[in-house]
C-alpha cells in the first residue's frame, strides 16, 4: 500500500508507476487541462486517459503545461478493441495526440472477442516497449483467464490490470490473481461509479473518521493495495480526493465495506463486449 500520493509501486518487467492518479474519462477542452495542473500541485503523478475518451490531445497538452519535466510524470493510455486490427496505427495515433514523446503504460482497453487479433495487438505493444514508444505494458477489463492466455503465447506479464473495481464489484478472484501474479490492479469507477449516495455505510465511516464518504471508499481500496483514479475537474475535489494519508480504516471497518459486495456493476462483460460502438477517429 502507498504511504503518499506520488509514491510508486513496483511492476511486473522492473518499471514502477505511482499507485494513485488522476482517472481523465468524460473530461474534456480546457476544463481537463485546468485539472490536471491542479493535480499536480496537489502531488499526483498519474494520468489515465484513452483513445476511446477521445482527449488524449487536451491531456498531453495539460501536461506540458503542468510545470514537470516529462519523466515525472506517468501517462496511461489504451487501445480500442476496434483497432485490435490495426494496432500500430492505432499506437500512432495516440503518440501523435498527445505529444509527449512517449506514452508510460499502454493498455489493451478490453479484450474484444477476436483472440487472434487480441493476440495481434498485444505483440504490437510489446513491439512498441521494446522500441522505447511505451515504457509498460498492461490490459484493462481482462478476466485471469484472458491474460493467463496472453502470459502463455507471449511469456510477458502483463503490468496492469485496470477494471471496474468498487465495494460492490471487487472482484475478489481479479484481485487474488493479481496479487499472485504481481500484476498492480487499478480501479476504475472506485467510487461506487457515481452511486456513492446509494450506500448508508459510507456516510456513517465519513463521520466516524471526520472524513468524506468519497474518502472512506478511496482508502477502503489503498488499504487493499489497490491502485486508483478517482475523476474530478473540481479543484477542491481533486485536493480532498488526495488526501487520503492521515487516517486508516479499522479491521472491523475494512470488513464492513467488504461485506456490501453485492456483484453491482456498471461495466461491460469482458467475454462479451466488442467494442464496436467506437472506431478510430479518421486521420
Amino acid at each position: 500500500m502507498i504511504h503518499a500520493v506520488g509514491e510508486k509501486i513496483d511492476l511486473p518487467g522492473g518499471q514502477q508507476m505511482p499507485g494513485f492518479g488522476l482517472g481523465c474519462y468524460r473530461a474534456q477542452g480546457e476544463e481537463l487541462v485546468q485539472a490536471i495542473r491542479w493535480a499536480v500541485q496537489a502531488g499526483y503523478r498519474m494520468f489515465d486517459t484513452a483513445t476511446r475518451y477521445l482527449n488524449e490531445d487536451q491531456v498531453g497538452r495539460g501536461i506540458r503545461s503542468c510545470g514537470l519535466e516529462r519523466e515525472q510524470v506517468c501517462v496511461v493510455s489504451k487501445l480500442w478493441p476496434t483497432s485490435f486490427e490495426r494496432p500500430q496505427e492505432g499506437l500512432r495515433y495516440s503518440l501523435r495526440q498527445l505529444d509527449i514523446g512517449y506514452i508510460d503504460g499502454y493498455l489493451l482497453h478490453w479484450p474484444g472477442t477476436d483472440r487472434e487479433a487480441r493476440f495481434r495487438a498485444w505483440e504490437t505493444v510489446l513491439e512498441a516497449v521494446e522500441h522505447g514508444q511505451v515504457r509498460f505494458a498492461g490490459v484493462s477489463n481482462f478476466l485471469p483467464e484472458q491474460i493467463e492466455e496472453l502470459i502463455e503465447k507471449f511469456g510477458v506479464v502483463p503490468a496492469v490490470n485496470q477494471v471496474e473495481l468498487h465495494p460492490w464489484y471487487p472482484q475478489w478472484e481479479t484481485q487474488a490473481y493479481c496479487r499472485q501474479r504481481g500484476i498492480a490492479l487499478t480501479a476504475w469507477g472506485p467510487i461506487f461509479r457515481g452511486h456513492i449516495d446509494e450506500v448508508p455505510l459510507m456516510q456513517q465511516l465519513a463521520e466516524r473518521y471526520h472524513k468524506s464518504p468519497v474518502q472512506v471508499t478511496l482508502r477502503w481500496h489503498l488499504q487493499k493495495g489497490l491502485v486508483v483514479i478517482p475523476k474530478s475537474t473540481n479543484r477542491e475535489r481533486i485536493a480532498e480526493n488526495a488526501a487520503l494519508f492521515d487516517f486508516a480504516l479499522s479491521e472491523t471497518d475494512m470488513a464492513a465495506i467488504d461485506a456490501l459486495a453485492c456483484g453491482r456493476h456498471f461495466g461491460g462483460d469482458p467475454r462479451q463486449y466488442d467494442g464496436s460502438d467506437f472506431l478510430l477517429p479518421v486521420q
